[in-house]
């Protein structure tokens, strides 16, 4: 510490000099000026071969990279979608088992018969309403013991047999298990059918039994585009 002699012979301290104020700013840190800070090097633009090499070859890197996750994408989906492909066709192996075949021509000669019997009611251009009154009640009469030669007990487990693999059907459809264009290709013009037949039935079981008494068809119809009718409940 520097020291200075008075008037009386006795040394004293020398004032000590202020630190430089910084300049105020908006910010915590200093203001730096634009020609303090250090602009990065672009590498493609560098006359150095090597740095020409080291960009070039990340670059190429990352789009492998970003294109071998598309491929791996793109994989996985086609193989999801092979697999539910192979379900469907699964089920429709099963539905050509002799179970369900008796089960479709037990169906199909009892309704036969009935629309046979009941021909006249239909007139010559009924409209889509009064078809659909029709075929409810050809449904309703063919699970009754005057619907047909196939006693009723017996054409009733045919029934629920259909009822069972079509809602099978659903459940692998809506669940994503199965392809839905496979499945439409296979079985929803027949849902469809057997819906506009007994759906006056099965609202009725609904409400004297089962609140979801064949509900999955139900959805698997309106998720195809078929618009289901729903009767009077």
């Amino acid at each position: 510490m520097s020291k200075a002699k008075t008037a009386a012979g006795k040394t004293a301290e020398a004032p000590q000099k202020k630190p430089a104020a910084l300049p105020e700013t908006a910010g915590a840190m200093p203001w730096l000026s634009a020609h303090e800070v250090k602009k990065e090097s672009n590498p493609f633009t560098e006359r150095d071969w090597r740095m020409l090499v080291y960009a070039w070859s990340g670059l190429v890197i990352r789009i492998t990279l970003v294109l071998g996750a598309i491929f791996s994408v793109y994989q996985y989906l086609a193989a999801r979608e092979e697999k539910r492909v192979e379900r469907s066709l699964e089920l429709v192996e099963l539905w050509e088992q002799p179970d369900y075949q008796a089960a479709q021509r037990a169906l199909k000669l009892r309704i036969g018969a009935l629309n046979e019997r009941y021909a006249s009611l239909v007139g010559e251009n009924p409209t889509a309403s009064e078809r659909a009154v029709y075929a409810s009640r050809i449904g309703m009469e063919a699970l009754t013991a005057e619907g047909g030669t196939m006693p009723l007990a017996d054409f009733q487990d045919q029934f629920d047999r259909i009822v069972y693999f079509l809602n099978r059907v659903s459940f692998c459809v809506e669940g994503g298990l199965c392809s839905r264009e496979v499945a439409d290709a296979y079985f929803r013009d027949f849902a469809q059918s057997f819906w506009s037949y007994f759906s006056g039935y099965i609202v009725r079981q609904r409400k004297a039994f089962s609140p979801t008494y064949a509900l999955p068809i139900e959805q698997y119809l309106e998720g195809s585009g078929a618009r289901p009718a729903r009767p009077e409940q």
